[in-house]
């Protein structure tokens, strides 16, 4: 299976007030992502992280990559120190990616495109950065967190929510 999250923000405690998470501290937060992400994600999943993974410190992201199942994959976002692009664990670490699963071809980027390659012969943009704040455009999906249960998601799931949703 494979499965699509963004903007966990792990360790930055601004999230809690800025995006009103519904935590009364890090700690607390942390422990329930992780929680959620094995729930939902095997050992034997792939997960792309659509950036914004994890606060600068030394040695956080690898500790967070080997807590969370799956192989791991980053788009880089605006918030993803050196710490956790170098860190070890991610498969793979670019800033877009271009992927085809079920017949259709996604778009991945931490940032929503206002266009994006063969938007015309309906590709599917899959972002984060915007934390549920912005109007999607047609075929175009926000997979951070503060949309989605706190959770990674699969592209079955995304496409079968109510475009209000998205």
């Amino acid at each position: 299976m494979i499965y699509f999250t963004s903007d966990t923000h792990f360790g930055e405690s601004r999230v809690l007030r800025i995006d009103r998470r519904p935590f009364a501290n890090m700690v607390e937060h942390d422990a329930a992502l992780i929680a959620n992400w094995n729930r939902v994600v095997s050992a034997e999943d792939e997960v792309w992280h659509l950036g914004d993974f994890a606060a600068r410190r030394a040695g956080f992201a690898e500790h967070l990559l080997s807590q969370l199942n799956g192989r791991k994959h980053l788009i880089i976002g605006n918030n993803d120190p050196r710490e956790t692009t170098g860190a070890y664990g991610w498969s793979s670490i670019q800033h877009y990616a271009e992927l085809t699963l079920d017949g259709h071809l996604l778009i991945l980027c931490h940032y929503p495109l206002r266009t994006w390659n063969q938007m015309g012969k309906r590709s599917i943009n899959l972002h984060g950065h915007s934390h549920g704040r912005l109007k999607p455009m047609p075929r175009q999906f926000d997979v951070g967190v503060d949309r989605r249960q706190l959770q990674p998601i699969t592209l079955d799931e995304i496409l079968a929510k109510p475009r209000s949703k998205s």
